[in-house]
């Protein structure tokens, strides 16, 4: 029997689908699931490795939506629009297609996701480090999240998103580093006054769309193994990134 969305779960996807650069993206998604030919079930796990040929497919049609607004002279630059969209529609399109693994069963029922840290109870001492009285936070695009009976923190995975590597790609596992040196016995944490104060660790994993071509880059490559998993949305096999169809499974192993 299918999974019932919550409250929140159905308030999520009304929203993603209401957003008009998003169509072209979801119709996509939705063709391929529907025409993929494996069960729907399966296509619902197979279409994250689609995303970045769907995000491509729809370019044009998120074009024509620019170009409308431009000419209401509801925005200035254009270029500058479709960069902050192609990061939007990658979050949104993960989100919209986690959402429909749950309900086909892929992901378990007390698996959460969102992108809205006041959403995940205690998420600021989770994923504070503490430098010599500053803080230091990580890149965060979504959360991915469970409970535990009677539990004051939540498991968690920290999921860092990326349509580029080109840009502040080092900034993505520099918290990461920071959550290392913190819990572990090491002259560095003494040095700079490192401490990181909740129990739990969350996860820490990165995924990309690699519009560019970059991750056979060998720094792009090194910089994946600073996470407990890295993901790529194409069809594509490598030994140094997973594929992001693997992540139902990852978060049920996980969490």
């Amino acid at each position: 029997m299918a999974y019932e969305l919550n409250k929140e779960e159905i308030k999520t996807l009304t929203r993603i689908k209401a957003v008009p650069y998003l169509a072209e993206t979801l119709k996509q998604i939705d063709n391929f699931v529907a025409n993929n030919g494996q069960t729907p079930k399966e296509n619902w796990k197979l279409v994250f490795n689609q995303i970045h040929d769907i995000l491509f497919q729809a370019l044009p049609f998120v074009n024509e939506y620019l170009a409308e607004r431009k000419q209401r002279g509801e925005i200035r630059d254009e270029k500058q629009a479709i960069k902050s969209i192609a990061g939007n529609s990658f979050s949104q399109a993960l989100v919209y297609i986690f959402l429909n693994n749950k309900i086909y069963e892929n992901i378990c029922s007390d698996i959460f996701i969102t992108s809205q840290k006041s959403k995940v109870r205690n998420f600021n001492k989770l994923s504070t480090i503490n430098v010599d009285g500053e803080t230091q936070k990580p890149d965060c695009d979504l959360i991915i999240y469970t409970y535990t009976e009677n539990k004051e923190l939540p498991n968690c995975i920290i999921l860092s998103l990326k349509t580029s590597l080109r840009e502040r790609a080092g900034q993505t596992y520099k918290w990461k580093l920071l959550m290392e040196i913190a819990t572990s016995a090491n002259s560095i944490r003494d040095k700079y006054n490192i401490s990181y104060e909740a129990e739990e660790m969350p996860l820490v994993c990165f995924a990309t769309v690699n519009f560019y071509n970059e991750i056979n880059n060998p720094q792009h490559r090194g910089m994946f193994k600073f996470f407990d998993n890295a993901f790529i949305a194409k069809d594509v096999n490598a030994d140094f990134i997973s594929k992001l169809s693997e992540l139902p499974d990852y978060v049920n192993a996980n969490l």
